[in-house]
């Protein structure tokens, strides 16, 4: 149960102020972030619905509540999470940014390759630290997974297979602003982000071509559609909304594909591939990598789960691994992944430093999505996913330097108008 602060707990003068802009299914970070006399603590929040600023209020009392974005810009922060839907990431990112304030934005960077660009664009000519939330970096599974890697357990990597059986996908996805291409392009990008990141991760690499196929398989034939914009995932969330076809209340408007499969080539060689499934009984993803001398899988991504390694040839069909490590626990969301997502943000926005996540990396997963959408919303074809212009790749590998100049002064050489021609279409 979340806790509610009183009126009484207020953020002493060394405490980071850091303000929230978007109070809805990603508000749960403010927990991590609110720290009264901790280091941290939300002194503002950013909602333009009712709902979102009652939420934030009723959580935060002690924060200022607001529905003006200028306002926000204004205060003073020291830090800001951008928890917007995913399609106005870069509208409020930028601006935050340009304002100089050390900007998370909750991932994907934003829906559309054109918006990712202009994200890191204005990080690139601000100076202004920007730090993208792939929590998924943080979770035990993964984090476990490329350790066994770098340790040379399985050699060289070859080749990272993902499945994601979504099966709450209907009710997450498909009644809601998720489930319209203006607001997410799809959910190959919107939801397969965090996976295709990971592929990234744990394989050292970035796709550098891609291939995709998709289809609306189920729930565009269910007939029972609902506005719901009056209400919340919670509000509708149940187990029994099964079959997937007995769907109740869907979205009006539906025209993202429920199951996507794509293909991969890394800038590394590595091959890869990703399967998405909304419709699926069970809820859980399954990484295997190969490498050139084994292979590691999990079964299960969560705590008390394992992850298994085969390095022993076998004449054998399925044989037991030659090892089984158990996947760890955490406190807090994910494992105890966003916890410490926000820790490092936070450090981050006060020291600097390298971190676990990277605005390359992330606009690496949003180019894959966007570019493996276009491929399966036309011919499946192999497309080329443009690269960085390789200042901003120097920069942001580098962990964002501070320029040789004040960073208020929000201009590394020129108007920031003249990075946008430099920008990959």
């Amino acid at each position: 149960m979340d806790a509610v602060e009183t009126p009484g707990e207020t953020a002493s003068s060394t405490d980071m102020r850091v303000g929230i802009v978007g109070f809805g299914l990603r508000a749960s970070l403010w927990k991590h972030a609110h720290r009264p006399g901790e280091g941290s603590a939300v002194t503002m929040v950013c909602d333009l619905s009712a709902r979102g600023r009652a939420d934030a209020a009723a959580k935060i009392p002690t924060a200022v509540v607001t529905d003006s974005l200028e306002e926000l810009l204004a205060a003073g922060l020291d830090a800001v999470l951008v928890l917007t839907p995913d399609n106005r990431h870069a509208e409020v990112a930028v601006q935050t940014l340009r304002a100089g304030i050390p900007t998370f934005c909750e991932k994907p960077l934003d829906v559309t390759l054109a918006a990712a660009d202009a994200i890191l664009a204005t990080a690139y000519e601000t100076g202004t630290r920007l730090y993208v939330g792939h929590n998924m970096r943080h979770m035990p599974v993964v984090v476990q997974m490329r350790e066994l890697i770098q340790a040379g357990t399985i050699g060289e990597v070859k080749a990272v297979w993902c499945r994601h059986f979504v099966g709450n996908g209907g009710d997450y996805y498909f009644k809601d602003w998720h489930a319209q291409r203006a607001n997410t392009t799809s959910l190959l990008l919107q939801k397969g982000a965090h996976d295709i990141d990971v592929i990234h991760w744990l394989a050292g690499g970035y796709t550098r071509r891609v291939s995709a196929i998709g289809d609306l398989a189920v729930y565009g034939d269910v007939t029972s559609r609902r506005d719901n914009t009056d209400r919340r995932m919670g509000d509708w969330f149940s187990l029994q909304n099964w079959p997937p076809a007995a769907q109740t209340d869907l979205a009006e408007v539906i025209d993202v594909e429920d199951i996507s499969m794509m293909q991969m080539v890394l800038d590394n060689g590595v091959l890869a591939s990703y399967q998405q499934c909304h419709f699926t009984p069970d809820y859980w993803r399954n990484y295997t990598v190969i490498g050139t001398r084994g292979r590691i899988e999990n079964f299960g991504d969560g705590p008390g789960d394992t992850i298994k390694v085969w390095t022993t040839r076998s004449s054998a069909g399925f044989v037991a691994p030659d090892a089984e490590i158990e996947i760890l626990d955490g406190e807090g969301g994910h494992g105890g992944a966003d916890p410490l997502l926000i820790a490092e943000f936070l450090r981050f926005a006060r020291e600097g430093g390298e971190t676990a996540t990277s605005p390359v990396a992330a606009r690496a997963s949003v180019a894959a999505g966007v570019l493996a959408t276009a491929s399966l919303r036309g011919d499946g074809g192999a497309l080329e996913v443009p690269a960085l212009p390789g200042e901003w790749v120097e920069y942001f590998n580098a962990g964002q330097p501070v320029p040789d100049r004040s960073l208020n002064s929000h201009a590394r050489s020129g108007p920031l108008a003249a990075v946008g021609p430099r920008v990959a279409q």
